[in-house]
């Protein structure tokens, strides 16, 4: 078939290796226009259009999809099927019904659950054991259209939203190649989601990333691994602003008030409403990441100090 992919971070880029790979005709990529980035704050092309960029594939970059001019060239192109990973922006009724078959969208959850925009950390976030990825005729709807197609992926103890990711986002390319496949042969059959189940994804801000201590010792671990890497868990000492990497709840420790810290030879403990936990990475802000226990020696911390 012709396509031409709709999709714009890092995540995007296993599934648009798969389709070069396969046997259908990529002749277009369609991503967020370049943006502001590092700290010099230039405009960047993103990772989905920088890679169209290195084979010579035509690259769109419309500030919204609705644009007329943007919807001619969608016409002119004439794309049998629009796969969709993490495009990042609403698509009208005018573009959805340019290809014959629509836009197919990869989405990382087993639809019904967790639609939106996180996905991924809202299922580490709130403890599920299993997740998986869903690909399904795009609508108007936030993710309700008829599922092609699913797989399933245990989310392990120590996985981080980056972690779990990785994997369905190199699971959900054969998956997604394999759908349009069958649309091709036309054996591909899309089956309307459940009524029931249904849960809610909307992005992480910031505030969700600061470490609750007075959360239970399972709680504190699932928010810093789902805010892992972004937005990225943080808290505060001495009123300035640290980034937290995942910690490791311990059962047979001294109990400590929430936040509490306490140093010992090899490990920093960090106080909960249950067990304390055991700090990973420290990154204090201008700095780069460190072993809490390099942290902690630098810093001189004085018996009872606690994070805010």
């Amino acid at each position: 078939m012709r396509l031409i992919f709709a999709g714009t971070p890092a995540v995007t880029l296993p599934a648009l290796d798969a389709l070069a790979a396969s046997g259908h005709d990529l002749v277009a990529v369609v991503t967020r226009p370049d943006a502001p980035a590092g700290r010099g704050r230039q405009l960047m092309r993103s990772p989905a259009g920088a890679w169209a960029d290195e084979r010579g594939i035509e690259v769109l970059t419309p500030a919204r999809p609705r644009e007329p001019e943007f919807l001619d060239r969608l016409r002119e192109l004439a794309p049998d099927c629009v796969p969709v990973v993490a495009y990042g922006a609403l698509v009208p009724p005018a573009a959805l019904e340019i290809p014959r078959h629509g836009w197919v969208n990869l989405h990382f959850s087993l639809l019904p659950a967790w639609r939106g925009a996180a996905p991924v950390q809202h299922a580490v976030l709130h403890g599920d054991e299993v997740t998986g990825a869903s690909v399904f005729q795009l609508e108007q709807g936030l993710d309700t259209g008829p599922v092609y197609g699913t797989l399933t992926e245990d989310i392990r103890p120590s996985d981080t939203s980056g972690d779990l990711l990785e994997r369905l986002a190199t699971e959900g390319a054969g998956l997604l190649v394999a759908v349009l496949d069958a649309i091709e042969a036309g054996t591909a059959r899309a089956h309307p989601q459940p009524a029931d189940g249904v849960s809610a994804a909307p992005k992480l801000t910031v505030e969700d990333a600061r470490v609750r201590w007075g959360d239970p010792s399972f709680a504190v671990d699932r928010r810093i691994r789902a805010c892992t890497p972004a937005p990225g868990a943080w808290t505060t000492l001495r009123g300035d602003r640290l980034k937290l990497g995942p910690v490791r709840p311990v059962a047979n420790a001294a109990p400590l008030k929430p936040g509490e810290l306490l140093v010992e030879r090899t490990q920093v403990l960090a106080g909960t409403a249950t067990t304390p936990v055991v700090l990973g990475e420290i990154r204090a802000a201008g700095k780069k990441p460190m072993a809490a226990t390099d942290w902690a020696r630098g810093l001189r911390l004085t018996a009872g100090e606690t994070f805010e």
